[in-house]
């Protein structure tokens, strides 16, 4: 694609997408009402329950959730209420967040645009996997958040898919199109996020996840925990992260984390990494 072309692109859909000529995807409305009562300090139990119970689907895997290996009591939980208070209003707005983030990725597309939407989909939750797993063994940060992030870290590829099909140039050049999403996600993430009132911290996941070489004075944040979980997401792959030397990428240093050491932790737990997977997608 020609970088003339590209520059159209680009130039394209980010005037549309701030002068609403473009609509943004949107969390469904139970994700964004829970989300809302779950970041109140002042909202009970039972009031998120009303409004979780009301979607099914959410409902059904949030009792999953808490009945699965990694949250799993003495005694089965089958009220949702209950199972708010055993997971915590954090806990609970991560997965609310990853089945309403499911939704917002079955966008109907057509059939050469819908493999590449659901290559990142799966990419995401494997990035999603890692990022809780590192998180909890290599941090102090929240786990569930860090889930969080990586599910959300290429949430700008969904437009610039969209938007695509409006060039037929550019979805019969799956190279091309490759380049226009690895350039333009992080910006539109950053969009879609801020129209989403996330925080800033997740905000700084979708725009940083890329920029291998940042080093900022502060502590090992959450852009480092997806940086890194990102990079381990190709290993076995040809992708030209595997192909570069980790040592001197900041985040594994900031983490105090050998490649090696991160690599093996890794395969040691592969069936941790299925079943957290199998949470955010099953």
């Amino acid at each position: 694609m020609a970088t003339p072309l590209l520059e159209k692109f680009t130039r394209d859909i980010v005037f549309d997408i701030k002068h609403n000529k473009i609509v943004l995807p949107t969390l469904p409305e139970i994700a964004l009402k829970a989300r809302k009562l779950l970041n109140d300090n002042k909202s009970t139990s039972t009031q998120i329950s009303k409004v979780i119970s009301a979607d099914a689907v959410i409902s059904t895997r949030l009792l999953r959730v808490v009945n699965s290996p990694l949250y799993r009591t003495q005694s089965q939980i089958e009220d949702v209420r209950m199972a708010i208070t055993r997971l915590g209003n954090g806990i609970v707005r991560s997965l609310v967040t990853s089945l309403a983030m499911e939704q917002v990725y079955r966008t109907k597309l057509s059939p050469q645009t819908n493999i590449l939407l659901k290559q990142n989909w799966e990419h995401s939750v494997q990035v999603a996997a890692l990022s809780q797993l590192i998180a909890q063994k290599f941090t102090s940060l929240s786990s569930e958040e860090a889930m969080l992030g990586g599910l959300i870290h290429d949430i700008g590829k969904l437009p610039i898919l969209e938007y695509s099909e409006r060039i037929p140039e550019l979805v019969s050049n799956q190279k091309a199109l490759q380049k226009v999403l690895a350039v333009l996600h992080p910006q539109i993430g950053s969009l879609i996020l801020k129209t989403w009132n996330f925080q800033p911290y997740l905000i700084a996941v979708t725009t940083e996840h890329e920029k291998l070489d940042r080093n900022p004075d502060s502590g090992v944040d959450y852009v480092d925990v997806v940086l890194i979980a990102n990079i381990l997401s190709y290993i076995g792959t040809d992708h030209p992260y595997t192909k570069m030397d980790w040592s001197k990428i900041p985040a594994f240093n900031r983490l105090n984390l050998p490649p090696e050491e991160c690599i093996s932790t890794i395969k040691a737990a592969r069936d941790e990494i299925a079943q957290i997977r199998q949470l955010i997608s099953a």
